[in-house]
């Protein structure tokens, strides 16, 4: 190969070897290069991968594999330096044994099918486990039905009926409106007057907002999403994988 080659091949080879990462580089590189040295290289990279088209597949993979690793060391950071946000808010409703020895967390929200799904496994494995300690995490992502059984959950707890409405909202079917959630309110006991004017406090604001900014931090994007130890684990779960979360973070 003749010298003026030797930069276009240096930047083939790191393009293909490092992948995305590489590309500031590569683009600092090109451009010393002329029209026609860009040409050239155009013609062997489309070349080489026509004749190779696993080596972009392999080039991909690494690349969405060093993102993933970059992706999933970064959430690992947050959870331990957010540790506390995530167990010990004292504006969070907790459940189960408030002393005990694990604490399953779920951020969840009132109108997601999968979190009425794996609320009667969650309801069964905190009578089965005593001393399971479980923490909800609002987490309204699904409209402005979601933010107001959210905001009516949270503004519940100054009645002392935050775990019953919360059953009651988890148990609601069909439509899920305004007027659905203050019945729910109704059938726990709540006084809807006193309820309303909680709901507008500020205070409700600023815990939904930790929330989101809580489950962006730990790159949950959907519901339900759980957290137990240093585990994130995403998704409707059934009951024997629910058993084994809490088993397995007390080896731990």
């Amino acid at each position: 190969m003749v010298p003026s080659f030797r930069p276009l091949l240096w930047a083939l080879g790191l393009w293909l070897g490092v992948g995305v990462a590489a590309l500031p580089a590569v683009s600092a590189a090109a451009a010393e290069f002329s029209p026609e040295q860009r040409r050239e290289i155009e013609a062997i990279v489309r070349d080489y991968l026509t004749k190779n088209p696993e080596a972009m597949l392999d080039a991909l993979q690494a690349a969405k594999d060093r993102m993933e690793s970059q992706s999933h060391d970064k959430v690992a950071a947050a959870l331990v330096a957010r540790r506390h946000e995530v167990l010990e808010d004292p504006d969070t409703p907790v459940a189960g044994n408030p002393q005990g020895d694990v604490s399953l967390v779920e951020f969840f929200d009132y109108r997601c099918p999968y979190c009425k799904q794996v609320e009667p496994a969650l309801e069964a494995l905190l009578r089965e486990d005593p001393k399971l300690r479980f923490v909800y995490k609002e987490f309204p992502v699904l409209g402005p039905e979601s933010v107001t059984a959210a905001r009516a959950a949270l503004a519940s707890r100054k009645q002392g009926k935050y775990d019953a409405f919360h059953r009651d909202l988890m148990a609601l079917k069909g439509h899920f409106d305004e007027a659905a959630v203050f019945q729910a309110a109704r059938t726990a006991g709540l006084d809807l007057e006193h309820l309303k004017r909680d709901m507008a406090a500020p205070e409700i604001d600023r815990m939904l907002k930790a929330n989101l900014e809580l489950a962006e931090a730990l790159d949950i994007r959907g519901t339900p999403g759980f957290v137990i130890g240093d585990e994130i684990v995403p998704g409707a779960i059934l009951l024997p994988a629910l058993k084994h979360l809490p088993a397995t973070a007390r080896k731990k």
